[in-house]
């Protein structure tokens, strides 16, 4: 196992906090006092992905914390023989992360890519704990029959190459900041900041796991996750939810956002044209005052 405890990056708070999960070190970010949001990343980002957030949401009166999932980020970086690497254990990951905060009040939940299945699943099971809640580019349901998984997606799950190219070379962290993106390259300090963790191969067992875990058949072990999420997903339209969208997505494409929309059809809904995948990247200066009003909304 390992983990690098002394990761600092420009941009990101440089003093996380940790708390033991399932005997593994997971860490997070907690800045700010008041209404917790709880924001839940995806693949292959980190806490670091929700910077702008983690410095706009305090000045709002909010309190933003950002768990890096076990493998990820600054967390423990466990080895396949030594954590399952699946979206069960990750939910169950969450769940004991929020039990381990005693979080008192309403939570709000900001999620993105895999950060969705992940916080949702939590939230259905647990709709008097949420306040609101904000989407950017995620999935909650498993993917339609006719959404084939663009090319370098495929050819990560394969067994020798994916194991070659994403745990190997990092080819998948450093093609989602091209593929992942509306602009022409991302900021020096994004493009660094999003790599930092995972500069080893050891340091990308977790992408290249959650890359594999991707269902796209009724056997594979995320699909049932998936399908249970989906069927309890209306549940979430009584919750407050904005949803923030970069239609140049290859994967969360427009088509995903429309059969989320049809579980969630009072979701007050941006679509952004000119973003990518990497949505905060891309837009924040439009995201982050719209998210940040919308979850300091009137509490009652």
């Amino acid at each position: 196992m390992s983990a690098p405890t002394s990761l600092t990056v420009p941009g990101h708070p440089a003093t996380p906090r940790s708390v033991e999960i399932g005997g593994h070190r997971m860490s997070y970010v907690d800045e700010g006092s008041g209404p917790p949001v709880l924001l839940v990343h995806g693949n292959p980002t980190w806490s670091f992905y929700w910077r702008s957030l983690l410095a706009a949401l305090p000045a709002a009166g909010m309190r933003a914390i950002a768990p890096d999932h076990i493998g990820m980020g600054r967390s423990d970086k466990p080895g396949p023989d030594e954590y399952p690497h699946t979206l069960q254990r990750r939910v169950d990951d969450l769940s004991a992360f929020v039990d381990s905060l005693a979080l008192d009040g309403p939570i709000s939940m900001v999620v993105h890519d895999w950060g969705g299945p992940i916080g949702l699943s939590w939230a259905v099971e647990h709709l008097e704990r949420l306040d609101r809640l904000v989407l950017l580019n995620t999935g909650a349901f498993p993917l339609p029959r006719d959404h084939r998984i663009p090319w370098m997606l495929q050819a990560a799950r394969l067994p020798v190459v994916g194991d070659l190219a994403v745990r190997g070379l990092g080819a998948f962290s450093r093609g989602a900041l091209v593929l992942g993106t509306g602009q022409r390259w991302l900021p020096p300090e994004a493009r660094r900041g999003l790599l930092a963790p995972y500069d080893t191969p050891a340091h990308r067992v977790a992408v290249h796991a959650f890359v594999q875990d991707i269902p796209t058949s009724p056997a594979d072990p995320a699909h049932p996750v998936l399908a249970r999420l989906a069927e309890r997903l209306p549940r979430l339209d009584a919750v407050p939810t904005q949803i923030w969208w970069g239609m140049k997505d290859p994967v969360f494409d427009g088509r995903i956002l429309d059969e989320l929309t049809t579980y969630l059809p009072s979701a007050e809904v941006h679509r952004l044209p000119d973003a990518g995948h990497y949505v905060l990247e891309d837009a924040a200066e439009r995201i982050v005052p719209g998210a940040a009003a919308f979850l300091a909304g009137d509490r009652g």
